[in-house]
């Protein structure tokens, strides 16, 4: 039975041209095959040498490895302590998890329109919204920026207006990891208390699963060390005492979570870094190619802003409404029909079931259900085949002559 699953499964995918996957080579192997005959296939020494590694690349001080960045991105709101009562604003053009974490944390949510040419956060619908919220009693503690497809929010007027109103920061650079923001890399902290990278097959580099939380903060860094693993702790100098005469080699502190990442996914990660700069500039070379092909075309291509240097995990492309040969819907299933795996980036967050149930509707923040009705993400990866990316092209071509 599972050789006909796996059969079913090749069937489905052979021959098809995703829109984005991983790029692992021998070296990648030898170093996860090497975890798998330590003794240590969790809790050992990869997750730390994972950890300095991107700290050091990035230029923070601490970083606390996951396994997802849903998972890093709730225990930056639990150590931020973002509770009930507490609100938590986050880009409505982003996925489910930007806003489950303040969910999870039992706060509320409430979304900031984007930007229509860089799809990032836009600061004037986010300074609009926070005078408005202050004279309502309704600031938020968190808001969560989200470097959409790579490319950093402007991190340094958000940074300023979290001075102005006091709420706290997590860039979510999910998409981000080896992008720059003026010029310093992505998840330094400079402008946020946290930053969250994602390390999934389909990001700039992979563990299997995976993410990270970057700060410069000590007790932040602390309190997330606590909240991946139980709430426990073997530091003497964070336990309580105890009567002598009884072993106490481990406390819970708090109330933690199994989130830990493992050393065999530890050790793919690691050795991907080796790899990350390869690996955007192969990116922007394909984007550049994207660019120079498809510019004289009724699309709308990614802007990239003069202060950012993306790691272009996504390259979405725009059906014009108002200039439209093909809808939006055509030009998908065509790439469908020719079995390329283009993909939707993304739905806005307030129109899924789940939080039109709390009240949200359709039309709440304009351009990012204009973009949720233009875009798609056509294939960008490292190992993308010159053949594979001028077949993508010679599509778009034909249907906007």
């Amino acid at each position: 039975m599972q050789d006909k699953i796996k059969g079913n499964w090749n069937s489905k995918v052979q021959n098809r041209i995703p829109y984005g996957r991983q790029d692992v080579n021998q070296d990648d192997v030898d170093k996860v095959v090497a975890v798998l005959r330590s003794d240590f296939l969790t809790q050992g020494p990869m997750v730390p040498r994972f950890e300095e590694t991107v700290a050091n690349f990035c230029g923070a001080q601490y970083a606390v490895a996951v396994n997802s960045a849903s998972a890093a991105l709730h225990i930056s709101c639990l150590a931020l302590n973002l509770g009930p009562g507490d609100w938590l604003w986050t880009s409505a053009n982003t996925f489910v998890a930007s806003s489950n974490c303040a969910l999870h944390c039992g706060a509320k949510v409430d979304f900031i329109d984007i930007d229509p040419f860089t799809y990032n956060m836009s600061i004037e619908c986010l300074a609009e919204k926070l005078v408005q919220a202050e004279k309502t009693d309704k600031l938020p503690k968190v808001v969560v920026p989200v470097h959409m497809c790579g490319q950093s929010c402007d991190m340094e007027a958000i940074h300023l207006l979290s001075q102005k109103y006091g709420f706290k920061v997590i860039e979510d650079a999910s998409h981000a990891i080896g992008g720059k923001y003026k010029n310093e890399a992505i998840g330094n902290c400079r402008y946020s208390d946290i930053v969250v990278f994602s390390f999934h097959p389909v990001k700039i580099i992979t563990s299997g699963e995976g993410g990270m939380a970057l700060t410069n903060n000590p007790e932040l860094a602390s309190r997330m060390q606590s909240y991946r693993s139980h709430g426990i702790t073997s530091d003497v100098s964070q336990m309580q005492p105890r009567p002598a005469n009884e072993i106490w080699n481990y406390q819970q502190t708090n109330l933690g979570l199994n989130y830990r990442m493992t050393d065999i996914h530890a050790a793919l990660g690691e050795s991907q870094m080796m790899r990350l700069e390869e690996f955007v500039i192969k990116r922007h070379q394909i984007a550049k190619h994207y660019n120079d092909e498809l510019a004289s075309l009724a699309l709308q291509i990614p802007l990239q802003h003069e202060d950012s240097y993306s790691s272009y995990h996504l390259y979405p492309i725009c059906i014009k409404l108002d200039n439209a040969q093909q809808t939006q819907r055509q030009v998908y299933n065509v790439f469908q029909t020719e079995r390329i795996n283009v993909n939707l980036h993304y739905i806005p967050v307030y129109r899924h079931p789940y939080y039109e149930a709390m009240g949200f509707k359709a039309g709440y923040c304009e351009n990012s259900e204009k973009y949720f009705k233009e875009a798609i993400s056509i294939p960008i990866y490292p190992s993308l085949a010159d053949s594979d990316q001028q077949k993508v092209i010679d599509i778009l071509k034909r249907l906007y002559k």
